[in-house]
């Protein structure tokens, strides 16, 4: 205060008062005007210049009307930022009269504030050519960022309908994809931070990040990320041998070298999945930060958040075919209290079992059912089996009608929605029958027997015909060890029925038997990401390996004179196996066609041979 009410310091400059100079333009003597703006554009201003200039504007805001943009547009591009504390408080207090009394104002200076989201630019020169890129190393950038979150309360204070003109100045203002992962970075991170004192807009910010993220997502197929890993992984360890042979490095270098390799490799190879887990990674921040206080989860902040992720989910993810990693900030909200993952399944039951819904949209809700309860370890038994009393009841009900009706065949475009719904309960079945028989076996196989499996598969609809034949197989040999349906004469029948489709392309001809009629993923699947995987992984049901006793167990015939030869590879236990992966999970990637062996845990999709 006693800074501001001070005198300004006099200081060399040209033509009368600003008052003055402004009326003297209105006549048209546009001399000392164009004389103003020649100072105020001045790459060499100084400090003192500048906040005896912006002194002035105070007190003349009322003659800086809509036909003197042009100055004000000169004053917007002062460089007040990267200058002394006086020139920032000075410029914060013009920003807040100017748009008090000309809010004609408003978008320019919002689109300013913005525009200071993201790193500088800077030119580098690199043989001779002129390189833009963002200044990554300004020290003062995180000061310089909360100097702009100043600057906006204080707009917004000023001007109410600030939130309204600022949405459209965010979105238009978001960096491209490719840019730098420091700029997306940054822009991500600063919209967040608008969240907290604006919350009005959380639900379009949070609206407008993940549609993003969405695009990088399905911009990077997990094949792709494999592959780039893979590829990397190759020429580091090819790299390495070729320096072993040739430096003999001391001890001291060694540690260095292992320092930066540790560095390294939390990097991902490919460039887009890189910049994706960096914004994974704040996401999640934000998500663990808006519903804790001071460590403890406050949970009307967390509900209030839950529906804004919930209302971005059902708009954004649920119609997006096949996204990897995006739809895991629900998996991670959820973790928090069982409440909201009972709430997250009930709102994916109410999505599937409304006729009303699209059929698309209801296969996807089954599917992301079937893979949450698979794949979260916070759901507990109990849960697990209140949604699977849900599910085969529904379906059973759908046989029902459907038995007696002109319907009752083998079709996914009629039936989509059950199909889905049945590949959600087998795949849950699959993750948790160990949990389910766990205790009480007696008590266990009464309950799984209560679920009549054996009319699901049965039925005229088929379902063994339409499901991924991974989980299809998994389900076969678990329901015959503890003799619920005996699955392989309809698995036989339906395989014999498959009709080969021959495609033309540029390597010429070849045969494809399309194994996901249903066009179904399981919407968690393994996380790929590095830095953000070590915030799900803690909650995360990964398959678990069978053991040697296990498959011991699956491959028992049910019936004497079934020669060894005649089971499956799955059954003998001779499943391909990964480094660094956890066992023979169904894994959806790419299966209309096959499930690769190289997926994250998937056994080779193929039709054998069934005792």
């Amino acid at each position: 205060d006693e800074f501001i009410s001070s005198p300004p310091r006099k200081t060399v400059r040209f033509g009368g008062t600003l008052t003055d100079i402004l009326l003297k333009y209105e006549k048209g003597e546009t001399t000392d005007f164009e004389l103003l703006k020649h100072q105020l554009l001045d790459p060499d201003i100084k400090d003192a210049q500048i906040i005896n200039w912006l002194h002035e504007f105070r007190a003349s805001v009322v003659y800086l009307t809509k036909e003197l943009d042009q100055l004000v547009s000169i004053l917007l591009k002062l460089p007040w930022l990267r200058r002394s504390r006086e020139v920032v408080e000075e410029y914060l207090g013009f920003l807040g009269n100017l748009v008090s009394a000309q809010t004609v104002h408003l978008r320019p200076c919002l689109r300013m504030i913005v525009s200071q989201f993201v790193p500088p630019r800077v030119t580098i020169r690199e043989d001779d050519v002129d390189i833009s890129d963002s200044d990554d190393d300004d020290e003062n950038l995180s000061e310089n960022f909360n100097t702009c979150h100043r600057a906006l309360q204080t707009v917004a204070r000023y001007v109410p309908s600030t939130p309204q003109f600022l949405m459209p100045i965010l979105v238009e203002n978001f960096p491209f994809i490719n840019k730098s992962e420091r700029t997306l970075e940054c822009y991500v991170h600063n919209l967040l931070r608008v969240t907290v004192y604006l919350p009005t807009l959380r639900l379009q910010i949070l609206e407008l990040i993940i549609e993003k993220l969405l695009k990088l997502d399905v911009s990077t197929p997990q094949q792709d990320i494999e592959d780039a890993e893979e590829a990397a992984n190759s020429s580091d360890s090819e790299q390495k041998s070729t320096e072993e042979g040739l430096f003999d490095m001391e001890e001291d270098e060694e540690r260095k070298g292992n320092k930066v390799v540790s560095s390294s490799s939390e990097r991902m190879a490919h460039p887009l999945a890189e910049r994706l887990d960096i914004l994974m990674t704040i996401l999640f921040s934000y998500i663990k930060d808006v519903c804790h206080v001071d460590g403890k989860l406050d949970i009307n902040r967390t509900k209030d958040l839950y529906r804004d992720l919930v209302s971005v989910f059902d708009k954004l993810i649920l119609p997006t075919h096949a996204s990897c990693h995006v739809q895991y900030f629900m998996f991670y909200i959820c973790s928090f209290k069982l409440g909201l993952a009972e709430a997250f399944l009930d709102h994916l039951w109410k999505k599937l079992h409304d006729p009303n819904n699209p059929s698309v949209i209801r296969q996807t809700a089954g599917s992301y059912i079937g893979s949450f309860l698979a794949r979260a370890k916070f759901i507990p038994v109990v849960t697990v089996k209140a949604c699977l009393d849900l599910l085969v009841n529904w379906l059973h009900k759908y046989i029902d009608n459907q038995d007696t009706g002109t319907n009752a065949y083998c079709d996914v475009a009629l039936h989509g929605p059950f199909y889905s719904t049945c590949q959600a309960v087998f795949y849950t079945l699959i993750f948790r029958h160990k949990q389910l028989l766990d205790g009480n076996l007696r008590k266990g196989l009464s309950y799984l027997q209560s679920l009549n499996f054996e009319r699901i598969v049965m039925c005229q609809l088929n379902p063994l015909k339409i499901c991924i034949p991974s989980v299809v197989n998994l389900f076969a040999a678990i329901t015959r060890k503890y003799q619920l349906v005996f699955c392989y004469t309809i698995i036989e029948r339906n395989n014999r029925q498959f009709i080969p489709v021959v495609r033309s392309g540029t390597g010429g001809d070849h045969v494809q038997t399309c194994t996901n009629p249903l066009d179904s993923f399981f919407p968690f699947d393994p996380y790929l990401l590095k830095r953000s995987k070590k915030i799900i992984d803690p909650f995360y049901q990964f398959w678990e390996e069978l053991s040697a006793e296990d498959l011991e167990n699956l491959k028992k015939p049910i019936k004497k004179g079934t020669s060894e030869d005649e089971d499956d590879d799955f059954l003998k236990g001779e499943t391909p196996q990964n480094d660094g992966v956890v066992g023979i999970a169904p894994n959806s990637y790419e299966s209309n066609t096959r499930s690769p062996v190289s997926s994250i845990g998937s056994p080779a999709d193929c039709y054998v041979l069934y005792p």
